[in-house]
């Protein structure tokens, strides 16, 4: 399974996406969720990546309150 991130690219700056694109390629770890591919598709930039099952940190943040000792162990790893 795998996560497809839609960037509409009217709406961001072309340094901004090859940025974002080069960090997440050139990072490799089992502890990240780990760059695919990425493909054009009109003006969406498509960003393959792994599948998280438990969804992403954004999300967790907005559903539930993080204290500090937690966001601190989150941030570590």
């Amino acid at each position: 399974q795998v996560a497809i991130k839609h960037i509409n690219i009217q709406r961001e700056a072309e340094v901004v996406l090859l940025n974002e694109i080069k960090s997440i390629k050139g990072n490799k770890s089992p502890n990240l969720v780990n760059y695919l591919d990425s493909y054009m598709v009109g003006e969406e930039l498509l960003i393959v990546m792994e599948y998280l099952a438990g969804g992403s940190l954004a999300d967790v943040v907005m559903e539930m309150w993080i204290e500090e000792e937690q966001t601190a162990a989150i941030c570590r790893e």
